[in-house]
């Protein structure tokens, strides 16, 4: 079903927001602080935390990354950070057992990250520049804040942009309805 854009009939309040950007893209959603995006709190493991516990951690939070600290707080240093990446290579791809492995073996250590006070077109580069999928955010004293992920930057860029992004025709022989496993 193709729908009119045009054709607004006021019952669809989703789509009713107070920023009418009538299309076109707004630069300055790009100078929005990073708390503009849809935040969660980061899963934190410490050092001493086997891969295993990390995998399920991210399986029940749906997150792809852990980040890792001395004593498994928010409140103590960024150590690391652990990916489904990591998972791929640095353990799968290498045979390791990951019920015995910590996550000081297979963590990214001193990971780059970003100022609490950033912006979103500061993720964005950073993300583009170093390939990355999540960056950490930290405070003053390098404490994690939250986490950032690509994820949480399409959903930002969908709620700005709804009409546009959600009323597209189907093309392509995609189809919306599909299971997040696999994508």
């Amino acid at each position: 079903m193709v729908v009119d854009r045009d054709d607004d009939l006021g019952d669809e309040s989703y789509f009713d927001r107070r920023h009418d950007r009538g299309g076109e893209f707004d630069a300055k959603l790009l100078r929005e602080p990073l708390q503009a995006l849809p935040i969660r709190e980061p899963l934190v493991l410490s050092t001493h935390d086997d891969v295993t516990s990390a995998m399920r951690a991210m399986q029940r939070g749906h997150r792809g990354c852990v980040i890792v600290t001395d004593d498994g707080t928010k409140s103590s240093k960024l150590l690391g950070i652990f990916t489904e990446r990591d998972v791929l290579f640095r353990i799968v791809d290498q045979g390791k057992n990951p019920a015995t492995l910590p996550l000081s073996e297979v963590m990214t250590p001193d990971p780059e990250v970003l100022p609490v006070r950033s912006t979103v077109a500061y993720a964005l580069n950073m993300m583009s520049v170093g390939g990355f999928r999540h960056v950490p955010v930290v405070d003053e004293q390098r404490r994690p804040a939250f986490v950032i992920s690509v994820r949480d930057i399409v959903e930002f860029l969908v709620e700005a942009f709804p009409r546009e992004v959600l009323n597209l025709p189907v093309q392509y022989g995609f189809k919306s309805q599909r299971s997040r496993e696999g994508a």
